[in-house]
């Protein structure tokens, strides 16, 4: 029920209009009066009613001067503003502040109650206009964080110019402009943990990182998130950087069976620099198939580990045993393809100054690395022939180990050759889940509880790998993919049927048919009524 405060200077007539109506039988309550604007703004201010009848003139404060007030503090309450005759120039500066309804005294209890019940049915319209916008963006959260996810992979790339990036970050309400960035990669690995934890753990970091100014989380492949840091200077982008570390590590301390790994990119000042930034994140990020320990590594750290490795120049500090093959092995089942550079540059640099320069060195490293990978073929069931051989002929081996570049590229050239393979296997294990989800979807799109947790649980996988295969196996998200076939459904029971359009909502998932009605408009950009009118109309023609 609505509240409504009534103020009057006029004893007999407020006591007419309070006791005169029968408000609670229309829907109302009377929460409250008082004699003048003074007197009833800390009132008002106290119990928020819905609706304000007020007086024009008044003494201490009008009606003019309260209504100013609680437009500008309590902006969605409604307001009637009751005058006598020949008071125009109030009327205008009424409209002028938004007043609901300018009634004229005298006034009778019917003709109030007809304007409190236009005023009471806006205020519900309004109520349930928002409620639908809200519920429309809850539903929609998956397809911005879809979208999100594009804007973070176009803005590392370089692949549109600036002012597309802002426009589009507008558009998904993110304050991108700053004077220094920084790229944090991220990954959390929670298999061990019951859903219960790792719900706990996701709300945690979410309200860590949502709604804040120096920092925009985004989805980063399967399970992976990345964090774009701002700042008004290099020196107050580093306190960000650690306050961040500090706060993820202290959530994760009580989970001893948590791993994670992070790697955090080189501050710039400029958007268009943010590839640089992400370039030096992903060298960081690539040590988490070379180091078992929990981390999250700067890329200074890098890029010192780096200056010491080629201090070196004694052939004999070569060692083979820091070329851990199992870190290989475990690269090529698990790593991305986008990591490949990056990981076989972390890999060698255990590689010496005297151990880039031997060419017996890089041969034997060369064969080592193939065996490696062709064994692993083997496991997936291919012949070793799918690799390309090292040394075939004089004149390969030659450039393959001319120089320790050379070298490398042939490395990254087989890994390449091995992970497009094992994901071609994947795919279609990928398909299969994809196929499997649609066809639970089509078989269960009619009940107002599918989500995706649903349908990733029909499939077996969390819920966050399925979000971001489904967007990427169909090219649309799993909200968007549900919605559409939904509305086909609806539109085609508007041509072909002459349900009542809350049937055909209830139909087909919604079983609020003001929501059902709110979403087809919003889709289709017609109600259902005037879709069926359209269509109807198009057959007449015919």
């Amino acid at each position: 029920m609505l509240k409504v405060f009534l103020v009057e200077d006029e004893i007999v007539v407020r006591e007419g209009i309070k006791n005169t109506i029968n408000w609670s039988e229309h829907g109302f309550i009377f929460c409250g009066e008082a004699s003048d604007g003074e007197l009833a703004y800390p009132l008002i201010q106290k119990l928020k009613p819905d609706i304000v009848i007020t007086d024009i003139r008044m003494p201490f404060m009008d009606g003019l001067e309260l209504s100013r007030l609680l437009k500008k503090e309590l902006p969605w309450i409604r307001i009637i503003i009751l005058s006598g005759y020949g008071e125009f120039e109030y009327a205008k500066e009424a409209i002028n502040i938004g007043i609901t309804e300018y009634l004229l005294k005298p006034i009778s209890g019917a003709d109030l109650i007809k304007s409190l019940l236009i005023v009471r049915d806006n205020i519900n319209k309004e109520k349930e206009e928002k409620a639908n916008l809200e519920k429309f963006k809850r539903e929609m959260k998956e397809y911005e964080i879809d979208e999100k996810r594009r804007l973070f992979n176009e803005m590392v790339s370089n692949s549109h110019p600036l002012s597309y990036i802002l426009e589009k970050g507008k558009e998904l309400n993110l304050e991108l402009s700053a004077i220094y960035y920084n790229i944090m990669l991220f990954r959390i690995n929670m298999n061990t943990l019951s859903k219960e934890i790792i719900l706990s753990l996701q709300q945690q970091l979410d309200s860590m990182f949502d709604d804040k100014r120096d920092v925009i989380r985004f989805d980063y492949s399967i399970e992976g998130i990345a964090l774009l840091l701002k700042a008004s200077s290099k020196d107050e982008i580093l306190d960000i950087q650690n306050k961040y570390i500090n706060q993820i590590k202290q959530i994760l301390a009580p989970y001893d069976t948590v791993s994670y790994f992070g790697g955090i990119g080189m501050p710039v000042n400029r958007l268009g620099e943010l590839p640089n930034s992400f370039h030096e994140a992903s060298r960081a990020f690539a040590y988490r198939y070379i180091w078992d320990c929990n981390e999250i590594l700067d890329y200074v750290v890098i890029a010192d580990e780096s200056a010491l490795t080629m201090e070196s120049i004694n052939f004999e500090k070569v060692n083979t045993v820091q070329l851990d093959k199992n870190k290989v092995e475990n690269f090529l089942k698990s790593g991305e393809k986008e990591d490949i550079n990056y990981f076989v540059e972390e890999y060698l640099k255990s590689f010496s100054y005297d151990g880039r320069n031997s060419i017996l060195y890089r041969q034997y490293i060369l064969m080592d690395m193939y065996f490696v990978v062709s064994g692993f073929m083997e496991e997936l069931g291919y012949g070793v022939g799918v690799i390309e051989e090292p040394f075939k002929d004089y004149i390969q081996m030659n450039v393959q180990i001319s120089t320790f570049e050379n070298s490398k590229k042939y490395i990254e050239k087989i890994f390449h050759q091995a992970i497009a393979l094992r994901d071609e296997i994947a795919t279609k294990h990928y398909n299969a889940i994809i196929n499997k989800a649609k066809e639970y979807i089509k078989e269960n799109y009619t009940s107002e509880e599918i989500s995706l947790n649903q349908v990733a649980q029909s499939v077996y996988i969390s819920p966050s790998h399925f979000s971001a295969l489904f967007s990427q196996k169909t090219g649309q998200t799993f909200v968007k993919y549900l919605t559409d076939l939904r509305m086909n459904k609806a539109k085609e029971l508007l041509k072909c049927t002459d349900m009542r359009t809350s049937d055909i909502g209830y139909m087909i998932g919604y079983r609020d048919p003001h929501y059902f009605s709110y979403i087809f408009k919003k889709t289709q950009n017609v109600t259902p009524k005037q879709y069926r009118l359209n269509n109807r109309s198009e057959g007449e023609r015919k």
